[in-house]
């Protein structure tokens, strides 16, 4: 997308507006990522955001820091109750480092598609692998990309119609890059705002070798948070990627 800026893409309207319509999975988020913590109870949020999912895994018992590239969406983290609690490292996901370890590092909500190469995306798995304990693990969630498949590469959905509003997205995929470029358009009697972004889509086997490359091997596959089986018909898998020399019976 000519002139899109990933640094800028999470700005202050955005965070004015990300909290407005929950996914509605977020306690079964907490739950699964609660027992993952263990006995270590620490956690490390990739893209820890305003703080959706880290606050209440706070709440839950588990200590959590974050690394967050948008300043905007911390401050807006820091106005909710406890949001001043999670220790926040500024920068780059695939770079930033806390200088800790944790039993669980975790990147939900597609999230790794913000970094836009493939080589961006290894150094994201080598970066979480170095931020875990022996016994830690690292948690992905993600889409399977749909757009690939789309005629011509393209696509305009409507996401929403309401009684002042209707949420469109229009998207263009670029089968040679792996990027998606899409904006999500709302229109309204207040005019035609756009929220664009684009994304590098990957498939789960992609994801697996790129584990392998961070000294990563996959543990285990979901299809929802609620340990739905991870299946062909699965529009998302939540996978559970732990060291390579990792015993099994840990």
């Amino acid at each position: 997308m000519k002139g899109f800026d990933p640094r800028a893409s999470f700005g202050y309207e955005v965070s004015r507006q990300y909290d407005d319509d929950p996914r509605g999975d977020e306690a079964e988020t907490v739950d699964f990522l609660a027992r993952l913590a263990g006995r270590q109870r620490s956690a490390l949020e990739f893209a820890v955001g305003t703080g959706r999912i880290a606050l209440p895994l706070m709440r839950a018992g588990v200590r959590v820091d974050g690394i967050e590239l948008s300043q905007d969406m911390v401050d807006r983290m820091r106005e909710k109750p406890g949001g001043d609690q999670v220790d926040v490292t500024m920068g780059d996901m695939s770079r930033i480092t806390t200088d800790r370890t944790y039993g669980l590092v975790y990147l939900v909500f597609n999230t790794i598609g913000n970094l836009l190469t493939q080589e961006d995306q290894v150094r994201c798995f080598e970066n979480a692998a170095g931020h875990l304990t022996d016994d830690g693990v690292f948690v992905l969630e993600c889409r399977i990309p749909t757009a690939p498949s789309r005629p011509g590469h393209q696509y305009l959905d409507t996401m929403q119609i309401g009684l002042e509003h209707v949420d469109v997205d229009a998207g263009q995929y670029d089968p040679l890059t792996q990027i998606l470029d899409v904006s999500h358009i709302r229109i309204s009697g207040a005019g035609i705002r756009l929220f664009p972004i684009s994304l590098r889509l990957a498939h789960p086997p992609e994801f697996d070798l790129m584990a392998r490359i961070a000294g990563l091997r996959l543990r285990e596959r979901w299809g929802g948070w609620k340990g739905e089986p991870y299946t062909a018909a699965s529009w998302r898998h939540i996978s559970v990627y732990e060291r390579a020399g990792a015993d099994n019976a840990a």
